[in-house]
């Protein structure tokens, strides 16, 4: 039976106005989302997903016991919604010599701590900083900072002064006053780093004594009268001096042994130094011995007699030259 063309119109419209209301209840279903989940960034659409919870099992995204997820899983779900997965990772907290782990998202150190049941004090230094953000398998040092006062008593090292003595010989000093050591009251304070000590800083000192300084006369002339005449010299010293006399052996400088040759430490004068030693007279150094160390001399005898007379004795020396 054919159906009057009014009819097939209306027949026409109907079927047209369904198919535009399926498709808008399509679209409408058709709502856009974003998830973003570890590391990857996946675009989708619920169908028939209602909530977050629903379009992350529709997705296969697993959610650990504290992990966070924004917004909520029982939030509905709308068109561009974007979904943010926030995984929770293992961090350890080093303080007091323990360490602590917690499990948590990404947060602040300073919240790390907390979460860790430490009590931070205004002194303490953390790493890394307290404002920045946790990573995975992290290490949170807490270093306890303590100080104390402590006072000690220090010695102050009197200094020396030095004058000219135009009465002394060049080279010889003498003593015009003996020094004597300060004493000073310091108060220290000391930073300790998880009990070990790491820094000394005075900030207060007190002089208990003044220190005296010692006084040196340094001797100035370089010419003197010895048996008469005039003696020029380049310095003086004291030198202890011994003797001895025929051995058999020419002398370090190849001569024979003679008065007037003497062994020195040709370290402290060198051979060949013409001197003048009180007590001994004009000599000169030429030979050298193995017990002659320093300000040592030994001057050469005629005999043994004489050797023992001398003796071992402190002499003043001239060098001449």
């Amino acid at each position: 039976m054919l159906v009057p063309s009014k009819w097939r119109n209306v027949l026409l419209v109907g079927f047209i106005s369904i198919g535009l209301l399926l498709g808008i209840q399509t679209y409408a279903m058709q709502k856009p989302v974003t998830i973003v989940a570890d590391g990857n960034t996946i675009e989708t659409h619920a169908f028939f997903a209602r909530s977050v919870a629903d379009i992350l099992e529709n997705n296969n995204i697993i959610l650990g016991e504290k992990d966070e997820v924004e917004p909520a899983l029982d939030n509905p779900l709308k068109r561009n919604t974007r979904i943010i997965v926030s995984r929770a990772f293992s961090v350890n907290v080093i303080a007091d010599g323990s360490v602590r782990e917690i499990i948590s998202t990404p947060v602040v150190v300073k919240e790390a701590i907390k979460m860790a049941g430490i009590d931070l004090n205004s002194e303490d230094i953390v790493t890394p900083g307290l404002t920045e953000k946790t990573q995975p398998d992290q290490n949170i040092e807490v270093i306890r900072v303590s100080t104390e006062q402590v006072e000690i008593e220090q010695t102050i090292q009197c200094g020396v002064e030095r004058t000219i003595d135009n009465n002394l010989e060049k080279g010889l000093t003498r003593t015009v006053q003996n020094g004597r050591d300060g004493l000073s009251r310091d108060t220290i304070k000391v930073v300790y780093h998880n009990g070990t000590e790491v820094q000394r800083e005075i900030i207060d000192s007190k002089v208990i004594a003044e220190p005296v300084n010692r006084v040196i006369a340094m001797g100035n002339i370089t010419n003197v009268s010895r048996s008469g005449s005039s003696l020029n010299f380049r310095e003086a010293r004291y030198m202890v001096a011994s003797a001895y006399t025929y051995t058999g052996n020419r002398t370090a400088t190849g001569q024979q042994p003679a008065v007037g040759l003497v062994a020195v430490d040709p370290r402290v004068i060198p051979l060949g130094t013409s001197l003048y030693i009180e007590g001994y007279g004009y000599a000169k150094a030429a030979d050298t011995g193995g017990s002659i160390r320093g300000d040592r001399l030994d001057l050469f005898m005629e005999d043994r007699t004489q050797c023992l007379n001398w003796g071992r004795r402190t002499v003043k020396v001239y060098i001449l030259d």
